[in-house]
């Protein structure tokens, strides 16, 4: 049994979830990876291992609770408890005009982001309870989730959603000395960014990369974001420094949405 602390980062295997889980096994954190992609898995396994982190990874889909309840179980089998939960696992979903939505892009998008993130918090909660000393939840949220965005009305939808989910959380687990809060990252130049550019090309009329730098150059600080200024976030949520925080969605985008 691991006598350090540990963290579960859904979709931790790549994009900002690795830069996060990259954090947390820094601060020596014992680490569990929940991801889709069965190679990333690998590949970050391999990496972290060589620098001697105390690391786990689960094949999972967060939008399945079966999945949720078995990443839990097989987190405390391995290290023997659960401190901190982190919601990461996104899509972005469709990237076009509301007239244009089918049914299935909208489910696409809510099954994961938002359900996902429902199935998290009751795994962990149940888990957190249990063991009977608190522990820290800690979802994916987005600038969407304060703002809308145009061609983007489910991910929007999605994020203001987590947002919600997080305060109703926090007040429920407050209890239990469970705290529920969310990061809300800008604009990375992610592989998620890459994909929504092109989208946008389609129905924007945007060249191949217009629409990032069009959405970038608003940044007030006059850069896009890294994976570690996610990263030095989620840290702070998943120290004891944030103790006296919760149901809080807390944006980190260089100064775009100022709420």
């Amino acid at each position: 049994m691991s006598t350090n602390k540990v963290a579960v980062i859904t979709g931790g295997a790549q994009g900002l979830g690795k830069g996060i889980a990259q954090r947390l096994a820094n601060d020596g954190f014992s680490i569990v990876i929940s991801d889709l992609n069965e190679e990333a898995l690998a590949n970050t396994k391999e990496e972290f291992s060589k620098d001697k982190f105390a690391i786990e990874t689960f094949k999972g889909d967060v939008s399945k609770l079966e999945d949720q309840n078995n990443l839990v179980k097989y987190t405390v089998e391995k290290f023997g408890r659960l401190d901190v939960f982190i919601n990461n696992a996104g899509v972005e979903g469709a990237v076009a005009p509301i007239t244009h939505l089918k049914p299935k892009d909208i489910d696409f998008v809510l099954d994961i982001n938002v359900k996902g993130v429902l199935y998290g918090i009751q795994a962990a909660a149940n888990q957190m309870k249990e063991q009977g000393e608190g522990g820290k939840i800690i979802n994916a949220g987005s600038i969407a989730g304060h703002e809308g965005f145009e061609m983007l009305s489910p991910y929007s939808a999605s994020k203001f959603a987590v947002k919600g989910i997080t305060q109703a959380a926090a007040k429920e687990l407050a209890p239990d000395k469970i705290t529920v809060n969310s990061y809300c990252p800008g604009i990375a130049g992610t592989g998620m960014w890459d994909r929504l550019d092109e989208k946008m090309m389609e129905h924007m009329g945007t060249k191949k990369g217009e629409a990032f730098e069009k959405y970038a150059s608003g940044i007030a600080l006059g850069r896009t974001q890294e994976p570690e200024d996610v990263a030095n976030l989620v840290g702070f949520l998943a120290s004891k420094d944030s103790n006296y925080i919760t149901g809080q969605s807390i944006i980190s985008d260089g100064g775009m949405i100022f709420r």
